[in-house]
């Protein structure tokens, strides 16, 4: 699954670049999304990142295209790699990119197997 974010001002730090925050958040829901579609009934909660790595800086008015891809499943759980680049999907230099994992719950907040 692939989506696009656009920077506009408030996303930037003090300095005048992209805060690591919203780019994560972006993350998180981008892959959150794709699980979601992938298993309409399961109800995921994010447990883990497995490397937060800034590899550019980014300006207000960037396209970003955040494209993430089930790597592992698990019985309850499920992983997506997940890579962000500047304009289109698919093309230019990878800016950031980690592994996202959630794992499915019961209304509980229990472990449940995927359905």
């Amino acid at each position: 699954m692939e989506t696009h974010r656009l920077v506009l001002p408030g996303d930037l730090n003090q300095f005048g670049f992209l805060f690591g925050g919203c780019l994560l958040g972006w993350v998180d829901e981008a892959s959150w999304i794709a699980a979601s579609l992938d298993f309409p009934e399961c109800r995921f909660m994010t447990i883990g990142m497995d490397q937060v790595v800034f590899r550019h800086s980014v300006r207000e008015g960037t396209i970003l295209a955040i494209e993430s891809e089930k790597v592992t499943q698990g019985n309850t759980s499920v992983t997506y790699q997940v890579k962000v680049r500047r304009g289109r999907a698919g093309q230019g230099e990878v800016i950031f990119s980690t592994k996202v994992s959630f794992v499915n719950v019961d209304e509980a907040g229990e472990k449940k197997l995927l359905s």
